[in-house]
């Protein structure tokens, strides 16, 4: 099955690096300054200490031609729109589609664009991109979900799980992916409200008094809109969830977070902005949710003006 991962960042950088690794035919499709970047110094994925260098194949879109059976999007909500056009000469009548996006606004959007190629996907892992380039690991962590946006196993889900696994990362095939899709929405946005209102790590936030309660109140704020979109959390979910959002010590992070402290746009609407509207349109109360999102959307005009002045 050949399979093009569109990124090499944090996320499409450890599941397509994970891949390769594993001799799966992966290419990478990248802009020209990652691409020359890897080609200089190789793909690396780094763990407790230890690197794994990876020789990946590489190609920019104005080299990138014929068809691929899997297109796994490993990018941010910003660059959605420019990857569609980069992808349209890889999509053929039997391709698939995955997209790795947070949110739910992009499941829609691609659909439009690809129709049936598009399946729903989650993926979790703890992971970010340091100076180098590097993806550094931080966690065990580290699973893929894939399925059809109609609900059921399909063969063609089947096929893809089959061909992901085995690579260094759990991977499993779910008969309703679009409620797994909110489920991990949920988790995102509780832990990136905690970590952005606090300006601080998981376990920053729970060290001071009160700080553990702020992650399950805002938990319960995107729960109930989860539930009122027709997805309530298992019991499991839930459960892991809290664990994550109440464990001292913890290094643990958001994407949204480390954009904030460094001074970056951040996925705002993505994540924050998409979900208080749904929260609105259901007549869900989110309080700390509208909080963070308003906190978020300040930093955001700000990080933009600062973008747009150096440009």
């Amino acid at each position: 099955m050949r399979t093009l991962v569109v990124g090499a960042g944090a996320t499409g950088g450890f599941f397509g690096g994970r891949l390769a690794a594993a001799g799966r035919d992966v290419t990478f499709l990248v802009r020209p300054a990652r691409a020359a970047a890897l080609r200089e110094r190789n793909l690396r994925i780094v763990w407790q200490g230890e690197e794994e260098v990876i020789r990946a194949r590489l190609v920019t879109a104005p080299e990138l031609s014929g068809p691929y059976d899997l297109v796994l999007l490993g990018i941010k909500s910003s660059a959605l729109e420019q990857a569609m056009a980069d992808i349209a000469p890889a999509i053929g009548p039997e391709t698939s589609i995955m997209p790795f996006l947070n949110g739910m606004a992009h499941l829609s959007t691609l659909t439009e664009r690809f129709g049936p190629a598009v399946l729903g996907g989650v993926v979790k892992v703890l992971t970010a991109l340091n100076e180098e380039g590097d993806v550094l690991r931080f966690a065990p962590l580290a699973s893929l979900t894939v399925g059809d946006q109609q609900g059921g196993l399909p063969p063609r889900v089947e096929r893809i799980r089959a061909e992901l696994d085995g690579a260094g990362f759990d991977v499993a095939a779910s008969p309703d992916i679009v409620g797994a899709m909110w489920h991990k929405w949920v988790f995102i946005s509780t832990i990136g409200a905690t970590t952005c209102l606090m300006r601080g790590t998981i376990g920053e936030v729970v060290a001071v008094p009160g700080g553990s309660a702020l992650g399950p109140a805002i938990m319960a704020e995107a729960s109930a809109v989860s539930a009122a979109a027709g997805h309530p959390m298992p019991e499991r979910e839930s459960k892991f969830t809290r664990s994550m959002a109440t464990m001292e010590n913890s290094p643990l992070a958001s994407s949204a977070y480390r954009d904030v402290v460094a001074g970056r746009p951040a996925e705002v609407e993505q994540i924050f902005g998409d979900l208080v509207a749904r929260a609105r349109s259901l007549s869900v109360p989110t309080p700390l949710l509208d909080l963070a999102t308003m906190q978020l959307r300040v930093h955001q005009r700000r990080a933009e003006g600062q973008v747009q002045a150096a440009g």
